[in-house]
């Protein structure tokens, strides 16, 4: 399938412009950078039954979303941004959350993790793990059910979704029901297949991948960890059900479509969804894409499902 065109007009406008890439950037002028473009992107207003910004766990800053419809107690997705463990905050993806919570009837704890070169490996994922052992044990202070706990999030916050749910298996840490895991980062080794095919000219370079998986870990860091890489993992037996995104144009697609067929060939209940004429990044352009508002609502009502089981 050919590039979508509502997402060609924005590629070709990308094109045309003369903004740099971001690994040219110090990391400070790539947060602001990534900062205009979502505000440019992903400008749909999202009424919301209720926002509260709140400092949890470990000093963690989190965001909890209620939705319009639905009160008492609900089910929660706790969501970690996009941005290569670099870029992105909590407003970044403020959209997305808000249309995950209406959509799925649920509550969205957004975490505001620490981010790379100035926090690396593990300090992310150190604070991502704080922020899911304080929702169950405050299950009640925040109205959300503790057995109805889904991690999820976008590109590096679907690495950490991903990562989470092996590390709460491994230490037997917090029940989690649901990973909603959007074009994951699973593999940051990898170089050819879908990485080679769309290097550049796709949102999402291949060149400023390397440059965030360099900014998040140390140099003398294993990048095949699975706690990096989680596709590298001994076993994925006994992880929760999962639902898997990827764009058709995205160089994550194939890592994240090979951590997909290893969750399935170790009987985890997995649905995989690739929209074919979609790049990097998509989920946040709901003011420019109508496949990118059909992709949420997708995702919306696999969680929606996947907490009624």
């Amino acid at each position: 399938m050919s590039l979508d065109p509502e997402i060609q007009v924005l590629i070709d406008g990308m094109a045309e412009g003369d903004t740099p890439p971001l690994h040219e950037l110090a990391p400070e002028d790539a947060r602001a950078l990534y900062a205009a473009m979502s505000q440019m992107l992903d400008t749909v207003d999202v009424p919301i039954g209720q926002v509260e910004d709140r400092t949890v766990g470990e000093g963690v800053p989190v965001r909890i979303y209620s939705p319009v419809a639905g009160s008492g107690v609900l089910p929660v997705l706790v969501f970690f941004h996009g941005g290569g463990w670099v870029i992105g905050d909590l407003n970044s993806h403020d959209t997305l959350c808000r249309s995950l919570a209406n959509q799925a009837h649920c509550r969205v704890v957004a975490v505001d993790y620490r981010l790379s070169p100035e926090h690396k490996f593990p300090a992310g994922l150190d604070d991502a793990y704080s922020v899911l052992e304080w929702v169950e044990q405050h299950a009640g202070e925040i109205d959300v059910d503790p057995n109805r706990i889904a991690v999820g999030g976008d590109s590096a916050g679907g690495n950490l979704a991903a990562v989470l749910s092996l590390k709460a298996r491994d230490e037997k840490g917090p029940s989690i029901a649901f990973q909603l895991l959007i074009y994951p980062v699973t593999d940051h080794t990898a170089e050819d297949g879908s990485r080679e095919e769309f290097a550049e000219g796709y949102f999402l370079a291949q060149e400023t991948m390397l440059w965030f998986s360099e900014q998040y870990m140390k140099p003398d860091d294993d990048w095949q960890t699975p706690y990096a890489s989680p596709l590298m993992a001994d076993t994925f037996a006994n992880l929760p059900p999962a639902y898997v995104v990827t764009a058709g144009y995205d160089i994550l697609r194939d890592e994240g479509k090979a951590y997909a067929d290893a969750l399935s060939g170790a009987n985890v209940d997995v649905v995989y969804k690739n929209y074919s004429g979609m790049i990097h990044g998509f989920f946040n352009m709901q003011s420019v894409s109508k496949v990118s508002v059909q992709a949420v609502s997708d995702a919306a009502l696999a969680l929606e499902k996947a907490f009624s089981l």
